[in-house]
C-alpha cells in the first residue's frame, strides 16, 4: 500500500470514527497532496509524498516558533497535534551519529574539502535523509565539518 493510500484509508477511518481533530489534519495533508498533482499534472509517488510531509513538518515548525514568541497557547497546541501526526507517516528520524557517518560518507565520496563543495554533499545526502532527518540542522552539521 502506497503512502498515499495509506493515508486517504486513515482519512475513512477518521470519518468512521468521527474523530474530528485527526480528521481536519489528514485532509490538510490530502489537500496538499492534490493541489501538488494538480499544480504539476502528476501523480505523486512516495518519494514525492515524503517531501511534501517533511516540507509540512518544517512549516509546523516554524509556526510553533513564532506562536511562542507571541505567547499563544492555544495555537501552539494545534500545530503540535498537526506536527505528531504528520510525523507518523515519515520514516524513523536519525540520530545525530547516523547523520553524522553519512555526511562524512559523503564528503569522502564528493571530494568535498571546502564550503564551496557544499552543494554536492547536500545533492548526495538529499534522497538518502528526505523524512528521515532535518535538512536545516543537517546543513549546519556540514558547515560545521566542512567550514
Amino acid at each position: 500500500m502506497s503512502l498515499k493510500d495509506r493515508i486517504l484509508q486513515d482519512v475513512k477511518d477518521a470519518m468512521r470514527s468521527r474523530d474530528k481533530p485527526r480528521l481536519a489534519t489528514l485532509r490538510l495533508i490530502t489537500a496538499a497532496i492534490k493541489q501538488q498533482e494538480v499544480d504539476e499534472r502528476i501523480e505523486l509517488d512516495d518519494t514525492q509524498v515524503l517531501a511534501l510531509l517533511d516540507k509540512m513538518c518544517k512549516q509546523r515548525r516554524e509556526s510553533i516558533s513564532q506562536f511562542e514568541k507571541a505567547g499563544r497557547d492555544d495555537l501552539i497546541a494545534q500545530e503540535v497535534s498537526e506536527l505528531e501526526l504528520i510525523q507518523t507517516y515519515l520514516p524513523e528520524q536519525l540520530g545525530d551519529d547516523e547523520i553524522a557517518a553519512l555526511i562524512d560518507e559523503a564528503m569522502t565520496a564528493t571530494g568535498a574539502a571546502s564550503i564551496k563543495d557544499m552543494g554536492k554533499v547536500m545533492g548526495q545526502l538529499k534522497p538518502k535523509l528526505q523524512g528521515r532527518a532535518d535538512m536545516g540542522a543537517v546543513s549546519a552539521m556540514i558547515k560545521a565539518k566542512l567550514g
